[in-house]
């Protein structure tokens, strides 16, 4: 797929159009081509849907769009510009339809319209960029000697196509059920953009020196159980991932407990692995601003720098997520409040007739927390991390 700033010119002659001029902010390479190796053609033909028909210039005269608008809307969905190579279909020119009516409807402004394409881009061009590497590549091993694997890629990608593109829209659907749920339960509209929520970082420690002493097959089996482990988890306790980078994750979740629930199981986690780096976690609560999918602002880099401070197998959070723990009862004020709890359930045992031989109740509190130094932050001025941990077994 690819784009051209050309917005005339006679588009059975490419020589003819106007010299292309790209924004100053995206240089673009008008050197790339389409592929002409006939199994490449055959296999976009069957992904696609269909044959190749049409110019960039075409494509947009027939979607009634401005070849200016097109050129964005492809370049935000990351496709390379081609000149006026005839490498589009049907598709395409439904692609442009569909959003430039959106615009037109009123139901999103140009800029969103540009959002909406750059997000899924952006999305779908790593997991695409994943299936073929991971994925298909291992699949397509041939079976028999003699035969290559392009004689095998082709059937395989018939049949995974359609089940492929069903499974992704289910889960698609899914996910966004579930962050319009979470949006919907806002306060007001500001708060729809920028929440209040807790964000953790969590990073494993050493991995540079790792990457001098392993092999480039280890080290991706590393990186990949520590994204593997930590996806679940996340995800097992409610949490949301935001992204990973490699030796570091960043998650989310809408309150302090399910934060810090999710942090402590990812350490215990990764001690338990004995091929795993010892791994700590940096977590901050307050207001956050989201963009097509990720998160930005102060909150979300005082996370990042209690990461940098953190002791190994530890977790640190700031004040605010303390904060939180203690107003919604997931953990005392002070170790004097948990000494006279822990004598008052005691007592009340001890009263108990049915509680003779069971030992007092278990403690009311998910956690505790230790105050730590205080010290300056580069950035964000002094703080004062808490080191947190967990009171009694964790739940299952």
């Amino acid at each position: 797929m690819t784009v051209d700033d050309t917005s005339s010119g006679d588009d059975t002659d490419p020589s003819s159009e106007p010299s292309v001029h790209s924004s100053p902010h995206h240089e673009v390479d008008h050197t790339a081509e389409p592929t002409d190796d006939p199994l490449a053609i055959r296999l976009e033909s069957l992904i696609l849907g269909a044959d190749r028909r049409y110019t960039p210039f075409q494509a947009a005269r027939t979607a009634g769009v401005s070849m200016d608008l097109a050129s964005r809307f492809w370049r935000a969905m990351g496709f390379a510009d081609i000149g006026q190579a005839k490498a589009l279909t049907e598709a395409d020119v439904l692609a442009l339809r569909r959003l430039a009516g959106l615009v037109e409807a009123g139901l999103l402004s140009e800029p969103m319209a540009i959002q909406v394409a750059r997000s899924t881009g952006q999305t779908t061009a790593r997991l695409a960029e994943w299936q073929i590497d991971s994925f298909l590549e291992g699949l397509t091993e041939p079976p028999e000697p003699g035969m290559t694997r392009t004689e095998v890629t082709y059937p395989l990608v018939e049949l995974l196509l359609p089940e492929l593109q069903e499974f992704l829209v289910y889960v698609w659907r899914r996910q966004l059920a579930a962050a319009t749920g979470r949006v919907v339960q806002a306060a007001d509209d500001e708060e729809m953009v920028d929440r209040r929520f807790a964000v953790g970082f969590a990073d494993l420690v050493g991995f540079t020196r790792l990457t001098r002493r392993l092999e480039e097959e280890e080290l991706g089996e590393l990186v990949e159980a520590f994204e593997t482990t930590s996806a679940d988890l996340v995800a097992a306790h409610g949490g949301r991932l935001v992204k990973t980078l490699g030796d570091e994750v960043l998650f989310a979740a809408d309150d302090a407990g399910t934060a810090g629930e999710i942090a402590l199981r990812l350490v215990e986690a990764m001690a338990q692995d004995t091929t795993m780096p010892a791994l700590r976690v940096g977590i901050a609560f307050g207001t956050v601003t989201t963009r097509m999918g990720d998160v930005f602002g102060t909150t979300v880099n005082l996370a990042s720098r209690l990461t940098s401070i953190a002791p190994k197998d530890a977790v640190l959070v700031d004040g605010a997520f303390a904060a939180e723990l203690i107003k919604n009862g997931d953990a005392p004020a002070s170790e004097a409040e948990e000494t006279a709890a822990a004598a008052e359930r005691a007592r009340l045992a001890a009263e108990d007739d049915h509680g003779v031989g069971e030992g007092p109740p278990p403690s009311a509190y998910r956690f505790g927390m230790q105050p730590m130094w205080q010290r300056p932050v580069r950035g964000l001025g002094v703080v004062e991390p808490w080191l947190l941990a967990r009171r009694g077994k964790p739940s299952t």
